[in-house]
């Protein structure tokens, strides 16, 4: 095993969560939304530091996560940093780890802060799914740069007696970005091939969907959801909470969906992540910025671990990224008091729960003597999670941190994970703590 991925991840200056807020989650219904990508991180960004004790030009730098920013937002994060009011000195950086970018924002920033490099960083991430490009075929592209390049009548008519309307047909980014190219499958078929894998039945999944739904509709019954700040859009509505949530839903209504990847198959648009979009940010800080602008304290980012693994079984990435972070500190997953991890699909995270419990897994994968142990449930998205209030594949890594740090605060718990699948087949794994918090 390479050492080197047994050290800390930050090893020099203690990293903090100060505060952080996000925008309800808003499922994509087909056309675009009223909200770009970079209209949500402000939205997310600017009460989050309208509460703060400096202004936006203190930061150090921003950093945010983005898997499909529009032509126009190139760097969104610089984007952001300007309409946010940073000013033109505070540098601003974009990163993307598909599903764990705005997770992999949050780790840039606290490697940044324990080495000494910045102090007070914004970080996050947002996605516009709604707004995810339609495309033209390759030929449909050449045949407009022929028509570009005509300059004769002759030449126009020659172009366009080869125009045929097959080359009108729409490449839908969308489906092209959710497509692992190495092995050519959806995300939805990977997570048909763990449910093969461990045998977990439909109405397993369908259970742990309507439980998603439950404890989202409870937790807003019980105002559980204090990070989410309203939202305005273009058409003056104002959004408070996730709209995706189906709070009548029930096991009989979710068995009649028909599965969506295989026909045979036991993924269904009910037992599989919302397609959505939102933002997070999370202002992170030094010690010293804490004691030099008298911050409160959230949280500490402990640690962090990122794994590869089989892309046609990246649902199972939680299982690597964790239990690698785990065993870096001499904890087991009972250790742990509470979980997020992320609910990409519901056969996705069970066949998580069955890996971790499964001797021959746990040897052959993890190079383990037997299984690693069982996670309680009850510890496990006790707020609901992505199949009841989706997943906008550029900010649920940060949405996932966030809202541990504030169910560890609700229930006086000091350790917390909050993990995702990678597409691609990567996982991503972070160690959140509330001993020392203030707030």
């Amino acid at each position: 095993m390479n050492t080197y991925a047994m050290r800390p991840a930050y090893p020099y200056r203690k990293v903090f969560i100060v505060d952080g807020s996000r925008t309800p989650f808003l499922k994509a219904s087909g056309r675009p939304g009223s909200l770009t990508s970079s209209d949500l991180a402000l939205a997310a960004a600017r009460p989050l530091m309208m509460r703060q004790p400096f202004e936006p030009d203190a930061l150090d730098e921003v950093i945010l996560g983005c898997v499909m920013p529009r032509a126009d937002e190139a760097n969104i994060a610089r984007l952001v940093s300007l309409r946010l009011g940073c000013g033109d000195a505070v540098p601003a950086w974009t990163v993307q780890r598909n599903c764990a970018s705005a997770m992999q924002a949050l780790d840039s920033a606290a490697t940044h802060i324990s080495i000494g490099r910045s102090d007070l960083v914004l970080a996050g991430g947002c996605e516009a799914m709604s707004h995810a490009p339609v495309l033209f075929k390759p030929e449909m592209v050449t045949w407009l740069s022929d028509w570009q390049k005509a300059r004769s009548n002759r030449q126009k008519l020659a172009a366009l007696s080869t125009l045929r309307p097959k080359l009108f047909a729409p490449v839908f980014g969308l489906a092209k970005g959710l497509t692992d190219a190495t092995v050519n499958l959806s995300m939805g078929e990977t997570a048909e091939v763990l449910a093969y894998h461990f045998d977990i039945q439909r109405e397993a999944m369908d259970q742990f969907a309507l439980s998603s739904h439950q404890k989202l509709a409870h937790a807003v019954d019980k105002g559980y959801l204090p990070e989410i700040e309203p939202i305005i859009n273009r058409n003056g509505f104002i959004f408070e909470q996730d709209n995706g949530l189906r709070k009548e839903s029930s096991l009989a209504q979710l068995a009649k969906l028909r599965a969506v990847f295989d026909q045979s198959g036991s993924v269904t648009a009910g037992n599989s992540a919302q397609l959505t979009d939102g933002a997070a940010c999370v202002l992170l800080a030094s010690q010293d910025a804490i004691d030099y602008y008298h911050l409160p304290i959230l949280g500490e980012i402990v640690d962090s671990h990122w794994s590869g693994l089989d892309p046609a079984k990246m649902g199972l990435g939680p299982v690597y990224a964790s239990t690698a972070l785990l065993q870096r500190h001499q904890l087991g997953l009972g250790d742990i008091d509470f979980w997020e991890i992320n609910e990409a699909f519901a056969s996705q995270v069970l066949a998580c729960l069955t890996a971790w419990e499964d001797d021959t897994f746990c040897q052959d994968e993890l190079n383990l003597d037997a299984a690693f142990g069982s996670l309680d449930s009850r510890c496990l998205n006790v707020d609901g999670g992505a199949i009841a209030l989706g997943h906008p594949v550029g900010a649920t890594g940060a949405r996932l941190v966030l809202h541990l740090l504030h169910v560890l605060k609700r229930h006086d718990a000091k350790l917390g994970v909050a993990t995702l699948c990678i597409g691609g087949g990567q996982g991503g794994a972070m160690l959140i703590s509330r001993e020392g918090a203030t707030s």
